[in-house]
């Protein structure tokens, strides 16, 4: 298989994630959001509020999915004027079919019961949202205003503007539908947000350890060995002693860490570690944040040493 034809196959697996992470997010919306009043912040949020607020004007109110695109199609003109093309594509793409699947997907109430409302919604949703963004994509929305805001006003920061769009939104839903409601609807918003969270960092697992020790050539050298993992070793000075000192960096899967946690422990017990989230992985050796044996090259690997 040539380059241009993984290439190819990897844009269609990523808009195949979105197609289906926004089709879960319709369900859980027509299904338990809306039927509920669960106001979880996001257009598609306000759109629930003006459903009801509108239901006066016109028969059922304004349905989510027009309020949807109205509210995002001109965001995208803005994006594209202000970001470029090639950051409103898949975001569009992502738009368009969340509001396609509200209209296509009946709504009806599954549960009647809030608790088992909000577990559900939020584990759909959760799973939803966590595909789109493990396709590099979102779905516009607050996330979109957000950007576009911050652009004139950089002295606030992303997560401060969209954190206030965001809780207008809930307040609404409070003022609309009741507080009790707006406080499931917050326990949504947390579980989405850890259960998105797991999906891209399950697929990430990698980890990165740090470690200061004076047997730095025998741990290197055991690693490389017996764990198939690259290891560099770059300068440090201890500011306390004034001594040189050798830092060992070393990519490895979660899995993998008792293994050099025993390597580290048999040549040094005073050795200084620090483990930390390799959130993003590329190179030889992962793929995604994924090891990937390469036994092959195992005796030809060297510590390399930068100074």
């Amino acid at each position: 298989m040539t380059e241009k034809t993984r290439k190819f196959w990897r844009v269609v697996w990523k808009y195949a994630l979105i197609a289906l992470g926004t089709m879960i997010m319709a369900v859980a919306i027509n299904t338990v959001f809306e039927p509920l009043k669960l106001v979880t912040g996001g257009v598609t949020g306000f759109a629930i509020v003006l459903k009801s607020w509108t239901e006066g004007l016109f028969e059922n109110g304004i349905p989510i999915w027009f309020t949807n695109l109205a509210i995002n199609l001109p965001l995208f003109a803005l994006a594209w004027f202000f970001k470029g093309k090639e950051y409103v594509t898949k975001t569009l793409w992502a738009t368009v079919l969340l509001s396609g699947w509200i209209y296509i997907i009946p709504e009806f109430a599954i549960f009647e019961d809030y608790f088992q409302g909000m577990f559900f919604g939020g584990v759909l949703s959760g799973i939803g949202i966590g595909l789109v963004l493990l396709a590099g994509s979102t779905t516009g929305g607050t996330d979109m205003i957000a950007d576009l805001i911050n652009i004139k006003i950089k002295w606030v920061s992303l997560p401060v503007i969209l954190f206030v769009l965001d809780g207008a939104i809930v307040l609404c839903g409070a003022l609309t539908f009741g507080l009790d409601k707006s406080i499931y609807a917050i326990l949504v918003v947390y579980l989405v947000s850890k259960l998105s969270d797991a999906i891209l960092d399950g697929l990430k697992t990698a980890r990165a350890v740090y470690i200061i020790s004076d047997k730095y050539d025998d741990i290197s050298k055991e690693i490389l060995l017996k764990m198939d993992r690259g290891v560099t070793s770059f300068a440090g000075t201890g500011m306390y002693t004034g001594k040189d000192k050798s830092i060992l960096l070393c990519v490895v899967a979660k899995k993998q860490l008792p293994y050099i946690k025993d390597i580290i422990r048999n040549h040094d017990r005073e050795a200084f570690v620090i483990i930390t989230d390799a959130r993003e992985v590329h190179g030889e050796g992962f793929v995604t944040g994924e090891v990937v044996p390469q036994p092959d090259k195992l005796v030809a690997r060297v510590v390399g040493r930068e100074q």
